[in-house]
């Protein structure tokens, strides 16, 4: 009779919770204060959660918010935010910056999703909610057709003007430097003074730990970084960030 009962029991908690998921709806979701959300609105405090770096080492976007998060990533808002980006960029080289010219004066740019866009092999995966394949990133990236990211170029040329040097820092790997130069060559960027990427002694690092190693040793051999671009925290993180570091909005994916 006691094994019965248990049973039961048992069988009545599983049912209740079934219910309880099968009820559950984020458009049914109210915040702690009672505040009820809809979806647009849940997607929209991810997406700017993950830009304030609350929201960190994310492996995939949320299966409810990848139509937002790709939508968004493609349309008008995000490039306004970005062009945005570009517009601080420029008023602090006009106001903040008192360029030597003297081979030293150093800007960082990152490359994918800062010079290269890889939004369209994330939006044939799912718009960020399927796990990365590492393997199908860098073969997409080998075949060098990232497009240029236009305000990205327009900035990138400013820089040139100014007499400054242009530094890459990528976390992609050694193996796609040819890959790598040609794609940034056909995309409009030339130019710059050093791209750095991984070498095989680096991949157990954590991206933030290798660019800033990169940095520590530009500036300790002389050169003043100015600023730093990039579309990840772990770009603009770290030791040695410069005089000042600007982030382009990115919500597809984290990388640390």
């Amino acid at each position: 009779m006691a094994k019965c009962c248990v049973l039961f029991v048992a069988t009545m908690c599983l049912a209740s919770l079934l219910v309880a998921s099968a009820d559950w709806n984020i458009l049914n979701q109210k915040t702690k204060s009672g505040l009820k959300i809809s979806l647009r609105n849940y997607c929209e405090s991810w997406r700017i959660n993950v830009e304030l770096n609350n929201i960190r080492e994310f492996s995939v976007v949320p299966s409810e918010c990848t139509d937002y998060i790709g939508k968004y990533m493609s349309e008008a808002q995000f490039k306004a935010d970005s062009e945005a980006t570009i517009e601080e960029c420029t008023l602090y080289l006009n106001t903040h910056c008192e360029i030597k010219k003297d081979g030293k004066d150093a800007w960082i740019f990152d490359i994918d999703d800062t010079l290269l866009s890889t939004v369209p092999f994330y939006k044939k995966h799912g718009n960020g909610g399927e796990k990365l394949n590492a393997t199908d990133l860098e073969g997409w990236m080998a075949q060098g057709k990232a497009t240029a990211i236009d305000y990205s170029l327009n900035f990138f040329n400013d820089i040139k003007r100014r007499g400054m040097q242009i530094i890459l820092i990528s976390s992609r790997k050694e193996y796609l430097r040819d890959a790598t130069i040609d794609n940034l060559v056909d995309a409009g960027f030339h130019g710059w003074k050093s791209l750095y990427l991984r070498g095989a002694e680096d991949e157990c690092m954590k991206v933030e730990e290798f660019k800033g190693g990169v940095r520590k040793e530009l500036v300790k051999n002389g050169y003043r970084i100015w600023g730093i671009l990039g579309d990840q925290w772990s770009s603009i993180k770290g030791v040695e960030t410069g005089r000042r570091p600007f982030k382009l909005p990115n919500s597809l994916y984290y990388v640390s």
